[in-house]
């Protein structure tokens, strides 16, 4: 019985896990992807929908994951669009709107840099199952940070008025940050079985990183003591339950619906 007991925990505990990993992936695909058509020009466009469906194409896989995990017929798209807000386990950093291209590129920069981190470390995690998904996506998330740095860089040193709004951005989201490298239950015990990542010391290295980009980009590090958190325990921002009405339209209009 101790030993079911043990098992049981185990399983919630690595469901909940890969929930944190994915969930940042989800939330931040369907806010890039309510920007296809809309970019500054055809290719930047393009390669933002690109970003959306790399990130979209990760969290399939952990969502495959996590559905066996969880036993009791459940798929991939069942944890995908049938959770209610208070079960989404993602940052508040990715589900903040897209008020305009700087401040995209600056989301997508912050959220780099620690998804780049993450996936490095996530290859030598004890699951082999992860272990594959880093191994397959780390490549798409090289170059998502590339391509968000470049951004950051050329919009930073470019005119007067980018210079000015990717300031306001990269002030606006700092706040978010710190967030990344809290660790639930869920991670501190995933962490003890060699399977999860434990991103509290990734911290340091991150800011570092974040910090030589913005320098490159002639903006300056802001000064912030006090941060906003709550997505990883499903408190979030105003603006999720506006995201999740958009993403769980068709399933709960139509229930079971399939192509």
């Amino acid at each position: 019985m101790k030993s079911q007991e043990k098992d049981s925990r185990f399983h919630g505990n690595l469901y909940n896990y890969i929930l944190g990993i994915a969930d940042n992936s989800l939330i931040l695909a369907q806010r890039l992807g309510e920007l296809c058509g809309h970019g500054p020009s055809l290719e930047t466009d393009i390669a933002i929908t690109n970003i959306s469906l790399d990130l979209l194409g990760q969290t399939r896989s952990y969502y495959q994951y996590a559905a066996k995990l969880a036993g009791e017929d459940k798929t991939e798209d069942d944890i995908a669009f049938l959770r209610i807000e208070r079960e989404y386990k993602n940052v508040l950093l990715v589900e903040q709107p897209n008020t305009h291209f700087g401040h995209v590129m600056a989301r997508q920069f912050l959220f780099d840099v620690y998804h780049l981190m993450l996936m490095e470390r996530l290859q030598n995690s004890q699951d082999e199952t992860l272990v594959a998904i880093a191994k397959k996506g780390i490549k798409e998330v090289s170059y998502h940070k590339r391509f968000s740095s470049d951004w950051v860089k050329r919009l930073g040193d470019g005119t007067d008025e980018s210079n000015q709004k990717m300031q306001e951005a990269i002030n606006d989201l700092w706040r978010y940050t710190d967030e990344l490298f809290d660790e639930t239950e869920a991670d501190k015990a995933m962490i003890d079985e060699g399977i999860g990542i434990a991103v509290s010391e990734m911290k340091e290295t991150y800011y570092e990183k974040v910090s030589e980009i913005l320098e490159e980009a002639t903006l300056e590090i802001p000064e912030r003591k006090y941060f906003t958190r709550g997505g990883k325990k499903g408190v979030h921002t105003e603006h999720m339950g506006y995201i999740l009405a958009d993403l769980q339209y068709m399933q709960r209009t139509y229930p079971n619906m399939t192509w």
